[in-house]
């Protein structure tokens, strides 16, 4: 049986939001390449309180790709190397034994470091509470089929719904914009028919919260598209933008 692998790993603590941080290094052995990056960081942990220290914070939820909680910049890139991958499911097969590996919080004003490697992304919830939903009345749910949609409309509609919300666009783009988030969500809901009668109350609205919330401007790099564990276009963001005008104007 292999004895697994053994890693350098050069983590950033930080005790609270008002503290310094640092990086720390850590060696942990070990590891099968058949692990996922955060249970390599459980690993890490357990060694950790055997030794009497402080484990490393990091978010984490479902660890199946979904929830969006497992923010980290691995190497300087937002959710490590593999693309369209969230965190939770980047397997240790992708570093080579003996490797150093650099782990990070996401780093944007706006997702203010709360320990370790856990940031506060509540702005993203404030986002949607200005208008990523619908509200217009519809009574009792009718039956799936009732409401035709263009099968173009549908499909740009569930792309843009995959969006999970982790950051990773914000953490890669220099500006730390916000664009791709709040365009995916915009066309989400403004592609199908229950989402239209407030398509341009919405867009105004989580527009100004984006912006209230303190994100960059968009400068058509394309980094969010790359890092997005989802894959989402940025396609969206020029919908997002003749929304907005569009918008502005009525």
């Amino acid at each position: 049986m292999k004895a697994g692998m053994k890693l350098t790993l050069k983590v950033w603590r930080q005790k609270g939001p008002r503290a310094s941080g640092e990086i720390v290094t850590y060696e942990v052995s070990g590891v099968s390449p058949d692990a996922s990056f955060l249970e390599m960081l459980d690993l890490l942990n357990e060694h950790l309180l055997l030794k009497g220290e402080e484990p490393v914070a990091f978010d984490s939820d479902c660890r199946e790709g979904i929830c969006g909680m497992c923010s980290l910049i691995i190497n300087g890139q937002a959710h490590g190397p593999a693309g369209g991958t969230a965190t939770c499911q980047l397997h240790m097969r992708h570093f080579e034994d003996g490797e150093t590996i650099w782990i990070e919080p996401f780093r944007a004003r706006a997702f203010p470091v709360v320990k370790d490697l856990v940031v506060d992304r509540s702005a993203f919830d404030r986002i949607i509470a200005a208008g990523g939903y619908v509200s217009v009345p519809t009574g009792a749910a009718p039956p799936a089929n009732a409401i035709l949609v263009p099968k173009d409309d549908a499909e740009r509609a569930m792309d843009a719904a995959a969006c999970i919300g982790c950051g990773a666009c914000v953490a890669a783009c220099k500006n730390a914009s916000a664009m791709l988030f709040v365009s995916a969500k915009v066309s989400h809901l403004g592609l199908l028919p229950q989402g239209r009668p407030e398509r341009r109350r919405r867009v105004l609205a989580m527009v100004e919260a984006m912006d209230g919330e303190g994100f960059g401007n968009c400068t058509n790099e394309s980094e969010c598209e790359a890092a997005c564990p989802k894959e989402i276009s940025v396609e969206n963001i020029a919908r997002l933008n003749r929304e907005h005008l569009s918008a502005s104007f009525r």
